[in-house]
């Protein structure tokens, strides 16, 4: 079931019995056994429902699962998260928001803009939406909008069925899918001739497509985003387009969120939502979970969570902290995720970690993959040039950074880090 909550809760909410696997309890799984979904967490075939109709699984899931095979001896019909998204998608007009980085930000604050000005709006996001609390935004009906975090991941945004596609960013990634960078973008550009009515493209984005609108920083963007100020994550900043200016204070720090929001503004205005009322939605936009998520912020001490786990977003979430805190030592902990990620950026890697003040390694977060021999968390710390640095084991984070108490603690990686943020956010409180 892993990240697979939203369509749980999307068929649940649709009159259907859902019942699910995932490999560990957590605050998503706990609200939908509280909804009444039966969730077990043991790979135990005697568990399934004895009827079935259909099995929606994710890449997470390990193929080598005793479910896995026990549902195929009964020839249940089986569909990759993707797939049923795609079937999805074909019963509604479809907002589809797409990039190696900034997705999940992107598609949040576009259908927090959508629903706060009135449209009725479905949205399956890859992060808890602060503003809906949930991952999934419920439209009630086929009538309403459905905006989607469109994965490249195993190409799986091909399946989607989109009029408009917003792509904000391709950078190397997922290589042990694609190989190089030259196929991701294929891929990318492929996902691109999809969409129907419109392809909502950053600048400097080597995309090929019809009804192509463009958006950046720089002249000659059919929308043009012009920072004003910035100051402890609030960012006031301007967007030209249409022969006008709108004013937009985003409570978020960063280029890269103001370029999450610009490509939010300009998806709403293609579906003729006002400028003014998509500045003032994105006034109360509230951030998403894990995406630069200000835990603590006070007079002494400041802790930010974020899933940043490429070179490109570490680098951009470390700048954005340096932007809105200033002035401050930063301290990192970063989990590396995947082996093949490591070894694929492990020079790039080494230079962004580099950056910080001060940085604490976890080891390797493996996900779907079995180790690779020579590339350790050990092996990426060697090549960080930096004097302050060690690793550590999980079971010792708490206590380390209780006994050094930084003044500005950032905790980054797509791993199970996250188990640590709210232990940390609590004892920060008692400092």
């Amino acid at each position: 079931m892993k990240n697979g909550e939203g369509h749980t809760m999307y068929y649940h909410s649709m009159g259907y019995t859902v019942a699910g696997y995932d490999l560990t309890p957590s605050p998503l799984t706990r609200q939908l056994e509280n909804e009444g979904m039966a969730i077990h967490y043991d790979d135990r075939p005697d568990l399934l429902p004895t009827h079935i109709d259909m099995v929606v699984y994710t890449p997470a899931v390990p193929k080598s699962l005793a479910e896995f095979e026990a549902l195929r001896q009964r020839q249940v019909p089986m569909l990759k998260r993707a797939e049923a998204l795609g079937q999805i998608s074909e019963n509604h007009f479809t907002i589809a928001v797409a990039g190696t980085h900034g997705k999940t930000t992107t598609t949040a604050m576009t259908a927090h803009i959508l629903n706060a000005c009135g449209t009725r709006t479905t949205a399956f996001i890859g992060g808890i939406a602060n503003n809906f609390g949930s991952n999934l935004l419920l439209g009630n009906g086929s009538e309403s909008i459905l905006v989607v975090e469109a994965d490249e991941y195993d190409r799986s945004f091909m399946h989607l069925h989109p009029q408009v596609s917003i792509i904000n960013s391709i950078d190397a990634d997922h290589l042990d899918i694609y190989g190089d960078k030259q196929r991701l973008a294929e891929s990318f550009n492929a996902f691109a001739r999809l969409a129907e009515h419109q392809v909502i493209v950053k600048e400097g984005l080597d995309i090929e497509a019809e009804n192509l609108v463009r958006f950046g920083f720089n002249e000659g963007c059919d929308y043009r985003a012009h920072v004003v100020g910035s100051n402890r994550g609030i960012t006031d900043f301007v967007i030209e387009g249409e022969g006008t200016s709108t004013a937009i204070r985003l409570p978020m720090a960063g280029a890269h969120n103001v370029m999450n929001a610009t490509a939010a503004f300009v998806a709403a205005r293609q579906m003729g939502i006002a400028a003014t009322g998509i500045a003032n939605a994105l006034a109360t936009f509230k951030g998403v979970k894990r995406r630069f998520d200000i835990r603590v912020n006070n007079t002494k001490y400041c802790y930010i969570d974020d899933y940043a786990h490429h070179p490109e977003e570490i680098r951009a979430c470390l700048q954005a902290v340096r932007e809105a805190f200033s002035g401050h030592k930063l301290t990192l902990v970063f989990q590396p995720h995947l082996f093949s990620r490591t070894r694929d950026f492990m020079d790039e890697f080494a230079a962004v970690l580099g950056t910080a003040d001060r940085l604490v390694l976890l080891d390797i977060y493996p996900a779907r993959e079995r180790p690779i021999e020579g590339i350790t968390s050990q092996a990426l710390l060697d090549k960080v040039a930096l004097p302050n640095k060690n690793l550590c084991k999980k079971e010792e984070l708490v206590s380390l950074i209780d006994r050094e108490r930084p003044e500005l603690l950032v905790t980054m990686g797509a791993g199970d880090i996250d188990r640590f943020v709210e232990p940390l956010e609590k004892l920060i409180a008692t400092w």
